[in-house]
C-alpha cells in the first residue's frame, strides 16, 4: 500500500463552463486553464502518480502541448491510471476536498464520485468527494479561485 497527495487550483473567470470530478456545474464562471481546467482531476492525478512516484500532471500532460489543448481532464485521468496499471498499481481508493466558496457543491458530489470512480476503475465506494467554503479567507473564500486536495491509496497489483 502507498499513499500519494494531490492539490490544483485555477482562477474563476468568465466564459468558461465549469467543470468538477468531470460534471459540468451550472455557474457564470469557469475555471481558466489549458486543459477544461478540471482541479479535481488534476489533483487526483497528480495523487495517484505521486503514490506511485511516476511524476504528476504536468509531467504527463504538460500546458503549453497542443495534443492537451482544452482537453477533458478526465480522459487524462484515464491515461494516468493506465500508467499506475503499467507501474504495478491500481487505486484502492481516493478522498477529496474542493474548496469552493461558491457555487454551491453539494448537489453535484455524487455525480463527481460516479465519475471519478469509472476513470479510476474502482467502485464508487471507494471514492470521495466532499466540498468546503473557506469562510471569505483567502483566493477560495473571496471567490478568485477553486481549489481541490485529494489523497490516494494504491495497491500492488503484482503479486
Amino acid at each position: 500500500m502507498r499513499v500519494g497527495f494531490g492539490f490544483d487550483a485555477h482562477r474563476l473567470v468568465a466564459g468558461r463552463p465549469l467543470i468538477l470530478g468531470g460534471c459540468r456545474i451550472p455557474f457564470e464562471r469557469g475555471l481558466e486553464g489549458f486543459s477544461d481546467a478540471d482541479v479535481v482531476a488534476h489533483a487526483t492525478i497528480d495523487a495517484i502518480l505521486g503514490a506511485a512516484a511516476l511524476g504528476d500532471c504536468g509531467t504527463h500532460f504538460p500546458a503549453g502541448d497542443s495534443r492537451y489543448a482544452g482537453a477533458d481532464s478526465m480522459q487524462l485521468l484515464r491515461k494516468a491510471v493506465g500508467l499506475l496499471r503499467g507501474a504495478g498499481y491500481g487505486v484502492a481508493n481516493i478522498d477529496c476536498t474542493i474548496l469552493a466558496e461558491a457555487p454551491s457543491l453539494a448537489p453535484h458530489l455524487d455525480g463527481m464520485r460516479t465519475a471519478l470512480a469509472a476513470a479510476l476503475e474502482i467502485d464508487v465506494s471507494r471514492c470521495s468527494a466532499k466540498a468546503k467554503h473557506t469562510e471569505g479567507l483567502g483566493f477560495t473564500g473571496e471567490g478568485a479561485g477553486i481549489a481541490a486536495c485529494v489523497i490516494a491509496a494504491i495497491e500492488t497489483t503484482k503479486r
